[in-house]
């Protein structure tokens, strides 16, 4: 046998079917959603090389520690925000730490409060209190924002309160409009200040019918993402009044955020700015279309139970949740892809509890060219062959 067979024998059952989900992505001839992420090198800087031109000046000379296209990249994310200034992170988790740590300079309390399914208790690994010193207390762990009444009657003091915009582990979930002005309101009426973690910050314009300077101007400080729905290679931005951005860098550079050339990533993010950021609305919308024809393809596969969350989609993601275990939703998903060129469900299913499999749908331009109908026969074809 050879070595590279004894490789793939030695795979675990999850291993392998990640790695056909992978080549069944690549070769599939319908996706809902077809992110540049998952290109190859040579189609991500062909893309760039693409778009790069109509988004700066490719004669200027290139960035050095933050000059230059940096520069106008931390312009233009200002002048979208309607903030004094923003400064570029390499990483939102080193973002969100700085500006949390700036502002428990300021109010003379590390706590911060915020939900117990937000990003940094779920995926940072306790980063806020091992590496900057601040403490978190959570205020609810219920699918959804917290309320403006946890935050007015939560036990403990706080100098920050934290909103993930959307929160992603809840479904994508945001806040009314009202629901946030009050949340907002409530953080001041404590004397704290409010920080969203924004990563998915663009997408929510649809949901509150507001514009993003708008939005943003209920925060004290606002952080964005540049590859989580702009298709960018990477990095952050730290978004708010010219003091605390001015303190952020000196941070930034303190923990180790001042590189020397970042001018791929810059433009990239430019380009996402100029390209995806327009486009996010109508993904938005079909999202809900898309969500309302799976809701009616269960139906009429007769699955005994079935789940989108939200049901009215408040971003361009959601979650789908369906009674079987998640290796069997898994292996179903793929061998659809591999037999019919479509992959309905193209991200990976996580168990959501006995017996129950969750996954996220994510709709972007290649989404767009489906209708409900077409949605309805991928879920029959998804149905038909669970066992």
């Amino acid at each position: 046998m050879s070595d590279t067979a004894e490789q793939s024998d030695e795979r675990s059952p999850k291993e392998k079917v990640r790695e056909r989900r992978r080549a069944a992505f690549r070769t599939a001839d319908r996706v809902l959603s077809r992110g540049g992420f998952t290109g190859t090198l040579g189609q991500r800087l062909a893309s760039l090389a693409e778009a790069a031109p109509s988004v700066y000046d490719l004669d200027e000379q290139a960035d050095m520690y933050g000059n230059g296209v940096v520069e106008a990249l931390e312009e233009r994310v200002a002048a979208l925000l309607g903030t004094e200034a923003a400064a570029f992170f390499p990483t939102g988790t080193m973002a969100q730490q700085v500006a949390l740590r700036c502002w428990a300079g300021r109010t003379g309390d590390p706590t911060v409060a915020l939900h117990a399914l937000a990003h940094p208790e779920v995926h940072e690994r306790n980063a806020f209190g091992q590496v900057s010193g601040l403490r978190t207390v959570r205020l609810t762990s219920e699918p959804r924002l917290p309320t403006a009444d946890e935050v007015r009657d939560f036990e403990e003091p706080f100098g920050a309160l934290m909103l993930e915009l959307p929160l992603r582990e809840a479904g994508f979930v945001l806040p009314s409009w009202e629901e946030l002005t009050e949340l907002v309101e409530a953080a001041h009426e404590r004397d704290a200040v409010v920080h969203f973690d924004g990563a998915r910050l663009w997408e929510s314009t649809v949901h509150f019918d507001r514009p993003l300077d708008e939005i943003a101007s209920l925060a004290d400080s606002v952080y964005v993402s540049f590859y989580k729905s702009l298709d960018g290679f990477g990095g952050a931005a730290l978004a708010g009044p010219r003091s605390l951005v001015e303190e952020a860098r000196t941070w930034r550079h303190r923990y180790g955020g001042m590189v020397f050339q970042q001018f791929p990533t810059a433009l990239s993010a430019l380009a996402g700015l100029e390209r995806e950021l327009p486009r996010l609305p109508s993904y938005v919308r079909h999202a809900r279309v898309v969500a309302a024809a799976l809701r009616e393809g269960f139906t009429e596969a007769g699955l005994p139970w079935a789940r989108v969350h939200p049901e009215e989609p408040h971003t361009h993601e959601f979650q789908v949740w369906l009674p079987y275990d998640s290796e069997v939703l898994a292996e179903t998903a793929v061998r659809q892809a591999e037999e019919t060129g479509t992959f309905l469900f193209a991200n990976p299913w996580d168990r959501g509890g006995p017996g129950l499999g969750v996954t996220e749908v994510v709709v972007r331009a290649a989404g767009l060219e489906w209708t409900a109908e077409d949605v309805r026969a991928a879920v029959a074809a998804f149905v038909a062959r669970l066992p």
